[in-house]
Formats: structure tokens, C-alpha cells, sequence
């Protein structure tokens, strides 16, 4: 392309953020800046803190909600460190910090009880929940940062009780022991779907990096806030309040509400349905005729009963990921299946002649073969990564023999 300028031999870019073309005149090539006239220092100053605080690459390298995301989480942050430095101001003086009676080997026995009980509860929350905060990591996030809360409050009020001071802090440490547990998986997680060209490590070093810039902010705020909430307890706890309700009211109103999102995971849990891989003999499979009627009309690496009104799923070694999403919402139609016909003979609305569970999944199997095709092509362009699952699967595996075979 040949200009008043001379004549653009090639133009290139960095990321979305700015471009370059080399130009020929003259006999000599020279690289200008795309748009270079409108250029402003006040751009470069935001290339360096975009450089120094988000990913490589972005917007194009992480996940559109990223930005929102990482706004609300600074929100949290900041609002979490102003209250924590409230509580550590209280737990140092429930520890005895500026009182004479007090001594450095009572303080120091009461500090390694709050450290080491919650070293204990790290170990039992990551034993019995580990599992869950992959496939559940928006519920375990939420509930780390109210029960972060919670024990920052219980740090607070522990100097007023100091019969029970040594019990709260250790309580309030097993609280802070699980957040910090349930915190960090549960961000790995959503690092992975922040990650767009497989870039968590530099994603994670940002977050890390942005909340350290957060903390350096609340402490600059508690230089101010100190003098004045000192050997103030009704400022202290107004000020923990005003930072526990409103602000975190507003995240959670403006992006899911958190009792909203509680009262959402017990309707869908109305209807029990274990999606775990389980075994056998958990179902109702307790004849040679049972697993004939679950293999019956059924082509799929897995099965499915019902044991109690409770839809049990059983996976087969070579279930795909497709296969563990066909499970998943064949349970589910089966498990509204068994709601309406319950609902259906309570009130008295029910056939005579009720039909069988067995006969409910074979029904659900046809519907699945009908509709799941069309909803799995669905998902995948509305932009659901339908190559892998998050869904707690248990590790049992099950083989079974057809009359064929």
C-alpha cells in the first residue's frame, strides 16, 4: 500500500494493544507506531500496570469474565483485609499486648493452640471435602469467605470473654485453617477456566501479585484506622460490620446472592441422585432379573436404578466424557420422572396400575436417545468446553455380562 508517506511493506502488533508497520521511502525502511499521532504518555502508564498486574496477552488469553471476576475478588479482598487487621488488633490484645500481668509464655502456649488447631482442621477439612471442591467450587468459594468472616469476628469478640479466649482463637483458627483450604483449591479451579492458552501458571502469579498490591493498599488504610479503633470496641465493631454486610451484600446482590444461590442448591437436591459411580449393590440390583431389566434397551457404558426414590448410576470402565454427561442428565429426567409420578399418587391423581422404576428407565433412555445428540451439539456452541467434567464420580467401575457376550 503506497502513501503520501511512503509505501507500508509489512504491519504487525503485540496482543490488542498496539500495532506497528514498517513503511519504505526512499530507499530506507522505517518502523512507525500505528496510530501514533493520538498517542498519549497516559497509555504507556497503562501498559505498564496492565503488564505488571494481568496476564500476558490479555484480553484474548483469559476468559471473558475474567475482568469482572478480578474487580468484584479485589472488592473482597481489600474489604477482608481491613476487617483481619481489626482482628489480629484484637487477638494481640486478648493475648495479653499491653497488659502487665500478662506473660510471654502464656501468649506464646495460646498462640501455638490457635496454629496448631488449625493445622489439624487444614488436614481433616482437605480429607473429608477435597473432593468436592472441584466439581462444587462456587458453593466452597462463597462458604470460604463467610466463614472468614465468621472468624474474624469470633477474633474480635474473643478479648471480651477471656475465660473462653484460648477456646474462640483455636476455633476461629480451624474457621481460617479450612478458608485458606477451600479458598486456594477452589481459585485453582476457577484459574483453569480463566486460562485460555493453558496459561495458569501466569494468571496465578498475577492474582497473587494483585492481591498483594490489595493488602498493600488496606495496610496504608489501617495506618489511619488504628489509632483510632484502639480501645474502641464500639467503633471496632461498627467499622467490621459496615465492611461484613454492605460490602460484600453489594458483591453477591450484584453477582449471584448467596442465599439465593443456597436456597437453589437444596431445590436441586429435592431430588437425590447419586452421581458417583457407585456400587452395585448400592442399587436395586439384587437379581440376575434386575440387571437383565437395567441392561434392557440400554446400549450405554453404564446403569441406572432406583433404590429409595433415589436414582442411582452405575459406570462402566470405557465411559467416555460423553457418557458421564448422558448419565448425568438421564438421571436427572429420571429423577423428575419419579417427582411427578409421586406427586401424581399423592394426590390421587395416579393410574391404577402404577408403572414399575424399571419401566421409567427405559423410557428415559429412549428420551435420552432422541435429545441428547441435539443438546450436547447445543452446549458446545453456546461455548460449554463439553470435553471434560468436573461431576464428583467415585472411583467404582463396574463390568457386567450381556446374553450376547
Amino acid at each position: 500500500m503506497e502513501t503520501d508517506k511512503g509505501v507500508v511493506l509489512a504491519t504487525e502488533r503485540y496482543g490488542s494493544a498496539e500495532s506497528w508497520k514498517y513503511v519504505s521511502k526512499d530507499g530506507v525502511m522505517e518502523r512507525r507506531r500505528d496510530g501514533s499521532e493520538g498517542h498519549s504518555g497516559g497509555n504507556s502508564v497503562f501498559g505498564v500496570f496492565k503488564s505488571v498486574f494481568l496476564p500476558q496477552g490479555y484480553p484474548e488469553s483469559v476468559s471473558d469474565d475474567y475482568l469482572q471476576y478480578q474487580f468484584w475478588d479485589t472488592m473482597q479482598a481489600f474489604s477482608s483485609s481491613l476487617s483481619g487487621t481489626l482482628a489480629t488488633q484484637a487477638s494481640l490484645r486478648g493475648v495479653g499486648v499491653g497488659n502487665q500481668e500478662a506473660t510471654v509464655a502464656a501468649a506464646t502456649v495460646t498462640w501455638l493452640l490457635k496454629d496448631g488447631t488449625g493445622m489439624l482442621g487444614r488436614i481433616l477439612f482437605a480429607w473429608r471435602k477435597g473432593s468436592k471442591l472441584d466439581s462444587e467450587a462456587k458453593k466452597w468459594r462463597l462458604f470460604a469467605d463467610v466463614l472468614n468472616d465468621i472468624a474474624m469476628f469470633m477474633e474480635i469478640l474473643a478479648p471480651y470473654f477471656p475465660a473462653c479466649f484460648t477456646f474462640i482463637v483455636c476455633t476461629a483458627g480451624i474457621f481460617k485453617s479450612i478458608v485458606g483450604v477451600a479458598g486456594g483449591a477452589t481459585r485453582a479451579a476457577l484459574t483453569v477456566h480463566q486460562a485460555r492458552r493453558d496459561n495458569m501458571a501466569d494468571i496465578s502469579a498475577k492474582d497473587g501479585s494483585q492481591e498483594t498490591l490489595v493488602n498493600l493498599a488496606g495496610l496504608l488504610v489501617s495506618l489511619i484506622l488504628i489509632p483510632l479503633v484502639t480501645d474502641n470496641p464500639v467503633l471496632t465493631l461498627c467499622l467490621f460490620f459496615l465492611l461484613f454486610l454492605l460490602l460484600p451484600q453489594f458483591v453477591y446482590s450484584r453477582c449471584e446472592p448467596l442465599v439465593c444461590y443456597m436456597l437453589k442448591l437444596k431445590t436441586l437436591r429435592k431430588h437425590v441422585i447419586q452421581l458417583k459411580g457407585i456400587s452395585l449393590s448400592f442399587c436395586s440390583f439384587c437379581s440376575p432379573e434386575d440387571l437383565e431389566l437395567a441392561l434392557k434397551e440400554n446400549s450405554m457404558p453404564y446403569l441406572l436404578g432406583v433404590r429409595n426414590g433415589c436414582v442411582c448410576v452405575c459406570l462402566g470402565p470405557e465411559a467416555s466424557v460423553s457418557d458421564e454427561i448422558r448419565a448425568m442428565c438421564q438421571a436427572v429426567v429420571l429423577s423428575n420422572m419419579l417427582s411427578s409420578s409421586n406427586s401424581r399418587e399423592a394426590t390421587g391423581a395416579a393410574p391404577k396400575q402404577q408403572k414399575g422404576h424399571w419401566e421409567m428407565v427405559h423410557k428415559s433412555h429412549k428420551l435420552m436417545d432422541a435429545i441428547f445428540n441435539p443438546l450436547l451439539k447445543g452446549a458446545e456452541a453456546a461455548g460449554w468446553d463439553m470435553k471434560r467434567t468436573l461431576i464428583d464420580w467415585d472411583e467404582w467401575r463396574v463390568e457386567w455380562k450381556t446374553k450376547s457376550s
